[in-house]
């Protein structure tokens, strides 16, 4: 990308009277060079089976050329017309909770013939329309897609038709899956009954996989649909999305981002986070990193927040901390959802940079210095690259697998919840990451590897890691690693399996601790933050030196952390979950040892520090406050050039920075600060 996009979906349709004209002037003024348009609006596009209406699409791209605001189309296809299940009701999921019936979006089976046929014909009809116009600059697929649970005879079929193929037998299946349990054996295919009630976690496991590939294929095949009409230049992405707490959280279960996001030429994300006295920039960071890393290259935020709800109006200060936080970690895009507050229906309250009177306010009028940054700086901002050298591995099938197998009959901990123990504590201490996954090739890269809840791993996976740390890496593995094959299987070793060569630790029990905590440790934590909650393995060290062991009387003679030389590298295996605290301590150990120990370590939130390298090959430097609270300390790197204020500062001049505010340094000279 030449330019650093600053966007909002529009949406003309659901203007409450005229005023094209009246938007765009203030987009300009606004800094706004890009829009995107169409996906949410089938039923305006085709009014009726057959009849084709694309005036508001034509009307929208000629006024955006006209004044020079480029334009993403948006394919129309996750929320379907009234007409289309009127006539032809099947094209609704069924899930295991019965048929969807309409109102909502995205209620649709995405492997239905019938819905296929009029999801081709609108992305044919409207590509067909909109190709030649030279507003626009790429084409968003559907609109954070997903399975939605679809499981009706169809799927169930598809899925049969998968099996034989992994399988090749029903007794391979029966054996791989346990299907002796309960009787559960299948010896015919054409036996094969739903899953939807499965109890079999390896069956029901496959199935969401299987589930997960199924969004794969829906949005390759858009892909291709689209690439038989884009120009050349334009490109094609999608806005994917991740589990939802309120707020953007962690992997989604239902997509596997690293598959999904292949076809697309650039990966678009929708990132949503806390704000006011809760916003810690850690959700922009964690969604950055995910997109970023999908395709090793710098991706587009589609959707992120402007005001929407009470608790989410942002702080004076914040949209720009925000919006300068996406940058921070790689993107090249920051579009709002949306332009305008629309005055009815489900996201009424989903409030965008006009509030429902849709005049200027407080934070319109901060977003238009956001814009005017951006076009002064692009140059010196877009394309930021990134070599961490350290990385998270993240599994959906370890997530699906935990899904089936908790951590105890109570606990709402799940594999996301472990995720963000380890990465917002490596946030906190300024370590930036990579996100990567079973298929990673280049291992060898990184120096740290850490390895959260890895439940689900194919023999080869575990090998490779193993391979990792012998070779000189240095990996983290937590508790539920290395526990079961690829087909949810428990390994008959002593666990954790295969890793315990990288490891040198085994054990056979594990408990659910009451009153634990860690001692014959070193970690620097306070008597109220030593706590052992939910899940413990009782570990036996077989080469390994003990870390910390529990204060328990029952327990107290078993390993809880241990550390291992393993052929050049080192293994540090956590067998319990911990507090944020300790968590904290067993990660700068581990960074320490790994040797990456380096000048933003000597920061902690809510200072935050996020770097990389411009386009001119300099190295940048963003500095965030996250916090009411000024903050001033010395200049840690080089002899550098403030950006916004176009200061120029030296090593250890003290700098101040504002609450809720950021600086952005360019370092004069190459490569001083990573040596």
């Amino acid at each position: 990308m030449k330019k650093l996009l600053f966007g909002v979906a529009y949406y003309d349709e659901y203007m409450p009277y005229e005023r094209l004209e009246t938007d765009i002037q203030m987009m300009k003024e606004a800094g706004i060079n890009v829009v995107r348009i169409a996906e949410s609006t089938w039923s305006t596009h085709e009014p009726q089976n057959g009849i084709f209406d694309f005036r508001s699409v034509s009307r929208v791209l000629d006024a955006m050329y006209k004044a020079d605001i480029q334009v993403i189309v948006g394919t129309p296809t996750y929320a379907v017309p009234t007409w289309m299940v009127k006539e032809h009701p099947e094209v609704l999921a069924i899930t295991k909770n019965g048929p969807k019936e309409y109102g909502a979006r995205q209620i649709m089976d995405i492997t239905n013939p019938t819905y296929l046929f009029y999801a081709e014909r609108i992305i044919r009809k409207l590509m067909d329309h909109v190709k030649d116009h030279p507003a626009i600059i790429g084409y968003q697929i559907d609109n954070e897609t997903k399975h939605y649970d679809t499981s009706g005879p169809n799927v169930q079929q598809r899925f049969i038709k998968y099996l034989k193929e992994k399988f090749k037998t029903t007794d391979a299946l029966n054996d791989e899956f346990g299907l002796a349990y309960w009787s559960n054996n299948v010896n015919a295919w054409e036996d094969m009954p739903s899953v939807i009630a499965t109890i079999n976690g390896s069956l029901g496991a496959e199935f969401s996989k299987f589930q997960r590939k199924l969004v794969d294929d829906f949005l390759a095949w858009q892909v291709e649909i689209v690439k038989e009409y884009r120009k050349e230049g334009q490109f094609i992405t999608q806005n994917f999305d991740f589990e939802w707490r309120g707020y953007s959280y962690g992997i989604q279960p239902n997509v596997n981002h690293f598959s999904a996001s292949k076809p697309f030429d650039i990966t678009g994300v929708d990132i949503y986070h806390p704000s006011q006295e809760d916003l810690t920039g850690i959700e922009i960071s964690f969604g950055g990193d995910v997109a970023r890393s999908t395709k090793q290259q710098n991706y587009l935020v589609v959707e992120t927040e402007a005001q929407a709800f009470s608790n989410w109006t942002p702080f004076p200060g914040q949209l720009r901390l925000q919006a300068f936080s996406h940058l921070a970690s790689g993107a090249n895009m920051v579009s709002y959802w949306h332009w305008h507050s629309i005055h009815n229906s489900f996201e009424t309250y989903w409030k965008g940079l006009l509030s429902h009177d849709l005049q200027p306010n407080p934070v319109y009028h901060e977003a238009k210095t956001i814009g005017a940054d951006f076009k002064r700086l692009s140059a010196k901002l877009i394309n930021l690259k990134k070599k961490n050298k350290t990385a998270i591995l993240v599994s959906n099938e370890s997530l699906t697998g935990l899904s089936w197998f908790k951590f105890n009959h109570h606990s709402e901990l799940n594999y996301n919840d472990i995720v963000r123990l380890i990465y917002d504590e490596l946030y906190k201490i300024n370590v930036e990451v990579d996100i990567i996954h079973s298929e990673t090739d280049n291992l060898a890269f990184y120096s740290l590897i850490i390895v959260p809840c890895l439940y689900v791993a194919s023999d080869e996976l575990l090998e490779r890691l193993n391979q990792y740390v012998y070779n000189g890496g240095h990996a983290v593995f937590t508790f539920k690693s290395g526990f079961t094959n690829e087909n949810l299987k428990v390994r008959t070793s002593s666990q954790p399996g295969i890793i315990e060569k990288a490891c040198g630790v085994q054990y056979q029990m594990f408990v659910e601790p009451k009153n634990v905590k860690l001692t014959n440790h070193s970690y620097d934590i306070a008597e109220d933050k030593n706590e052992v909650h939910t899940w413990m393995e009782l570990l036996t060290p077989t080469t390994a030196k003990v870390l910390a062991t529990y204060d328990h009387p029952a327990w107290g003679e078993y390993a809880a952390i241990t550390c291992n030389e393993y052929g050049k590298g080192f293994a540090t295996y956590v067998g319990c979950i911990v507090s944020s605290e300790t968590m904290s301590e067993i990660l700068i150990d581990a960074v320490k040892r790994a040797n990456i120990w380096r000048q933003e370590q000597q920061f902690r939130f809510p200072v935050i520090i996020k770097s990389g390298l411009n386009d001119a090959g300099h190295e940048m430097k963003y500095f965030f406050n996250y916090s009411f609270e000024e903050q001033s300390f010395a200049y840690p790197f080089p002899e550098s050039v403030e950006l916004l204020e176009d200061v120029t500062y030296q090593n250890e001049e003290m700098i101040k920075i504002s609450p809720w505010s950021f600086k952005i340094f360019e370092v004069k000279e190459r490569g001083r600060t990573n040596k």
